[in-house]
């Protein structure tokens, strides 16, 4: 293993947190060296528990925001079923179905900019059902939402709120120009300040360079986040991305587990186009990553919970909660 790559692993372990330049310095470093390291520091710091979730799209399509990679905006030419926020009974439902699969952790994700006081009364009932009945953790992707909706998810149930950053600062007006990354700023900011937990990561390929990506992992820690979804890609026709040139595995396992060096002690969570990876995310799971998304994502297809289960039991994990 190179000296750099040993200076700052132990460096880490000691308490120290990792600057731009030092991150630049070891994306240029031997891949499987930066893996191996990798993944002694998720052991010194998390050790072998890996924080398995899903989600169920509760309101899908029509979003008035144009990101450029999302099948969801109207803005774009896609073959996306739409709907309204579901009936109550069918998102409690599927909780049950989940927490019945050894699931720990339950999200409600919705298109559109914000959910509105109606919508996040109705997700509120819910919580309060399947708080009352099932052993499995509330999170809420409900977009730009407001302090104010955010207590008001906290005291029904809900104990995380998602909300991704996507990219960079300097590299989201190439992305969106219809919400800034100060609103996404002032959403994390009003979640936690409201007592959640936040969960907020991006989408690795869209055209961002490490550099970018290095960033967004700064940002992220800033923030005080401790789970953090790492998105490949997946170019989906109809998007003004869908001609965008896939990135190599190669090239989203060095991010992975640089990532890991910037946030120590992070849940690192592999989330949409996994299904593009030859090995199931495997690769990832012993560089660094800890976490993921299981079953299907939002229009896209997944691994089954079960099939996620034996994997990550296979690496020597346990399934348990990092972070609240």
């Amino acid at each position: 293993m190179s000296e750099r790559i040993v200076t700052y692993k132990n460096k880490i372990m000691g308490g120290y947190l990792l600057n731009r330049e030092d991150a630049l310095c070891l994306a240029e470093e031997p891949l499987d060296e930066l893996e191996t390291a990798a993944n002694e520091i998720r052991k010194h710091f998390c050790g072998d528990i890996f924080d398995i979730c899903t989600i169920i799209n509760g309101k899908s399509g029509k979003c008035p925001e144009n990101c450029k990679y999302c099948a969801q905006s109207v803005h774009h030419d896609t073959e996306v079923e739409t709907y309204p926020l579901l009936p109550d009974e069918e998102i409690i439902r599927e909780a049950a179905r989940q927490s019945g699969r050894g699931v720990l952790r339950y999200s409600i994700v919705t298109s559109g900019r914000k959910l509105s006081d109606e919508e996040v009364d109705r997700l509120c009932g819910c919580a309060m059902k399947i708080r009352d009945s099932l052993p499995i953790r509330l999170c809420i992707s409900g977009g730009l939402l407001s302090e104010k909706q955010f207590c008001r998810l906290r005291e029904a149930g809900f104990s995380r709120a998602h909300n991704n950053m996507e990219t960079s600062e300097l590299f989201f007006p190439e992305i969106c120009t219809t919400h800034t990354y100060g609103q996404k700023r002032e959403a994390v900011r009003g979640a936690r300040t409201a007592g959640l937990d936040v969960c907020s990561g991006g989408i690795i390929g869209l055209g961002e360079t490490m550099a970018d990506r290095i960033d967004m992992a700064l940002e992220i820690r800033g923030q005080g986040v401790h789970s953090v979804p790492v998105n490949l890609l997946n170019p989906i026709p109809g998007t003004p991305l869908e001609h965008r040139e896939r990135l190599s595995y190669d090239e989203f396992v060095r991010t992975v587990a640089l990532f890991r060096f910037i946030l120590p002690d992070s849940a690192i969570r592999l989330a949409g186009g996994r299904s593009l990876m030859p090995d199931q995310g495997r690769r990832c799971f012993l560089a660094g990553a800890n976490a993921a998304i299981s079953g299907d994502m939002l229009t896209t297809a997944g691994y089954t919970v079960e099939t996620d289960l034996e994997l990550i039991h296979s690496l020597g994990y346990k399934p348990g909660y990092l972070g609240d």
